[in-house]
């Protein structure tokens, strides 16, 4: 589909659920705010792979902090993205898991990844641009 198609198409489906409920949230808002918290996106991200225990989470996402994780992942678990096993060990382990939902969006998560890296280069030089003309 051509570029301006695309846009229009975008423009359209906004103005068309803007018109029907004003006071809602757009739908694709809701998806973008799942995937625009970058928490989120690394964590779907890494349980592409495989499932997960909450303490392998931890340790494979630099920086996050435990309190973070887990809000996030009772996000995620919430919106029906992921799974959350709870296994009767001592102590209790859970693992987290792609749902059928969360594997649904690895098609268009790759596309927004390979556009990520098409165009960083480009994003940043223009972020430094806008910066030194601020200053």
């Amino acid at each position: 589909m051509p570029v301006h198609e695309a846009a229009a198409r975008v423009n359209e489906s906004y103005r068309a659920w803007r018109t029907r409920s004003p006071r809602n949230s757009y739908p694709p808002m809701d998806i973008i705010s799942i995937i625009g918290n970058k928490w989120g996106l690394l964590i779907l991200a890494t349980l592409a792979s495989k499932p997960y225990r909450f303490g392998e989470l931890l340790r494979e996402l630099p920086n996050i902090s435990q309190r973070m994780l887990t809000q996030t992942l009772t996000d995620l678990h919430r919106d029906g993205l992921i799974n959350r096993a709870v296994f009767p060990t001592k102590p209790p382990s859970v693992e987290y898991s792609l749902m059928s939902l969360g594997l649904s969006l690895m098609q268009p998560l790759w596309e927004l990844v390979k556009w990520g890296d098409v165009h960083h280069e480009t994003i940043v030089k223009s972020r430094k641009s806008f910066n030194d003309d601020v200053d």
